[in-house]
């Protein structure tokens, strides 16, 4: 049985930490949930794993435009649903199949279970916002089992 590690990362506005890079290293995919910041970020964070990545609110700038909004992927046999904002979900995830919701946007890590899905926040890697944590997550797949974690890189 296949089991998979997934990196999470969101809100780098341009910042890459050494810390975050070190947190994903051996991921087997990495997702960012949007306000990437510069292009830079997703190429070196492509050079750690296959990355999928969704388009932020602040990620307006031209390199953008080839980035969507929101990303449908299944990793292992787990559906997942990828978006910057919370108010972006659609209502029909868990009838669709999916698993897990990974957004971004609040800077808040999250994670919690809300109509038969798991929704996961992996925080701000980039620069602090207030006192909340620089953070990523993980999702840890086996099977058609999924385990959220966040990991503080900063408190």
């Amino acid at each position: 049985m296949t089991s998979l590690r997934i990196g999470l990362i969101s809100d780098t506005h341009g910042l890459l930490r050494p810390q975050a890079l070190a947190a994903l290293a051996g991921c087997d995919h990495i997702l960012h949930a949007g306000d990437i910041g510069k292009p830079e970020i997703l190429d070196t964070l492509a050079q750690l794993a296959p990355l999928t990545a969704v388009r932020g609110n602040n990620d307006r700038d031209a390199w953008a435009d080839a980035i969507r909004e929101a990303e449908e992927l299944r990793l292992g046999d787990v559906g997942i649903y990828l978006v910057h904002d919370q108010a972006d979900i659609p209502d029909d995830l868990a009838e669709r199949g999916f698993k897990v919701v990974v957004t971004g946007h609040s800077h808040k890590p999250l994670i919690v279970e809300r109509d038969g899905l798991l929704h996961i926040n992996p925080g701000s890697a980039g620069p602090r916002r207030f006192k909340l944590p620089v953070s990523v997550g993980f999702l840890h797949i086996q099977a058609r089992e999924v385990k959220a974690e966040l990991l503080a890189l900063l408190p």
